[in-house]
């Protein structure tokens, strides 16, 4: 059985804005020293599927170089992880779509020949053992299977909600409905996709060059799930069954969409939780990447007379990194970070390179690579003045761009 992965990394990233000023949402750091697509990544390496082509289009540099630097398998022995940026072979447009993006590139496909196509998103947090939905996907002779996971009703508006009969045969599916319909048994939860899907080569070719042919959003969930449900075999696959090795049971069905500001922050201080729902420790099913080598996180000064003490609390802090007689509680650390004396730092993400200046009052912020802060600095408690100079998400999180002049 031969199964090709083709993963969607092309898409603006917009709602996670200004993070993805500079940089594609799958290159967003995350959990201190990962990407965003590490953990999809992972997910595909560990299951051993390992012909994998990744979908890049725009503000692609920083991807393609963590991929270059950290992703390399062996392509003479047929293994591979390509990425492929929008090469406009079908005419003078880029990727119109979800669809549109697997038929713009729908030789790579017929070059392999592979018997089932994985089309999965480059952005969400979660472990998936890749074989077990392909294994699902053939014992029902499907031509289509949808990973889906419940959500509470309140949530699933801004997905697209799946109906499933007793075989889990989808017979029902709308996308981001403002109403969405419970799963049977469950009135206060929807089953929702997670924009991962399983194809059998055939099917794929032929649905994704009709839809070409037609006016329409050049879409999966608007288009050709809307489409086809109705008259072939669509199925959804529970991926709250899905277990990998080292698992606890507490984290299966976990799955975190990084879409937004909020949502990213709120997934990143999961992390930080004295025993969190996903657990980065579990080395069964490593998430991979790449990182320069650093030396170990260094906390310095024990002075309790003048409270000049580096310490952290319920936190990840990275290779490199420097707690040189400041406090940092929840909060998690890219590499090389330092934090100087006297500062107070909480509930906060500071990606590589970050300096916080002495004297400084931090919390719940989110500072991106190489920003320094001057001494005295104050985030996150005078929400008027931060609106003046950062954006600030409706919630209250402080968000400063990558390389800002404060």
């Amino acid at each position: 059985m031969e199964v090709m992965a083709m993963i969607m990394a092309g898409g603006q990233g917009e709602r996670l804005m200004p993070l993805t000023k500079d940089r594609a949402k799958p290159a967003v750091p995350f959990a201190g020293r990962y990407r965003i697509i590490d953990f999809v990544l992972s997910n595909f390496i560990n299951s051993r599927i390992l012909r994998i082509k990744i979908l890049t289009q725009f503000k692609s540099d920083s991807l393609n170089r963590h991929l270059a630097r950290g992703w390399q398998l062996a392509p003479r022995f047929g293994l591979y992880i390509d990425p492929v940026p929008a090469q406009m072979r079908t005419g003078t447009n880029w990727y119109l779509g979800t669809a549109d993006a697997i038929y713009q590139n729908v030789n790579l496909i017929q070059d392999e020949a592979p018997d089932y196509v994985c089309v999965f998103g480059g952005d969400h947090i979660y472990r998936m053992d890749v074989r077990q939905m392909i294994d699902f996907h053939v014992e029902k002779s499907a031509e289509l299977t949808i990973a889906a996971i419940p959500k509470p009703i309140k949530e699933a508006s801004s997905f697209g909600v799946l109906e499933v009969d007793k075989d889990w045969r989808v017979v029902g599916f709308e996308e981001k409905p403002k109403v969405p319909k419970p799963m049977p048994g469950n009135p206060d939860m929807a089953l929702i996709s997670m924009g991962n899907y399983v194809f059998t080569r055939k099917p794929l070719i032929d649905w994704v060059s009709e839809d070409a042919m037609r006016k329409t959003s050049h879409d999966f969930g608007k288009n050709i799930i809307t489409d086809k449900y109705r008259t072939q075999a669509v199925y959804a696959y529970d991926f709250s069954t899905n277990r990998v090795p080292g698992m606890e049971e507490k984290e299966a069905g976990y799955w975190r969409d990084v879409g937004t500001i909020d949502e990213y922050f709120s997934a990143s201080m999961d992390l930080v939780e004295v025993t969190p729902t996903f657990n980065m420790y579990n080395f069964k099913w490593p998430v991979w990447t790449f990182n320069p080598s650093r030396p170990p996180a260094k906390f310095v000064f024990a002075d309790s007379d003048t409270q000049r003490i580096g310490v952290a609390t319920d936190s990840l802090v990275s290779e490199g990194c420097v707690i040189s007689g400041g406090r940092i509680h929840r909060c998690v650390l890219s590499p090389s970070v330092r934090i100087n004396s006297y500062c107070n730092v909480e509930e906060c993400i500071l990606m590589e390179g970050v300096n916080v200046g002495r004297h400084s009052r931090i919390r719940r912020a989110i500072i991106d690579k190489y920003v320094a802060l001057p001494p005295g600095t104050e985030i996150g408690f005078d929400p008027k003045k931060d609106k003046e100079r950062f954006h600030v998400t409706d919630s209250g999180i402080v968000v400063i761009s990558k390389k800002a002049i404060i």
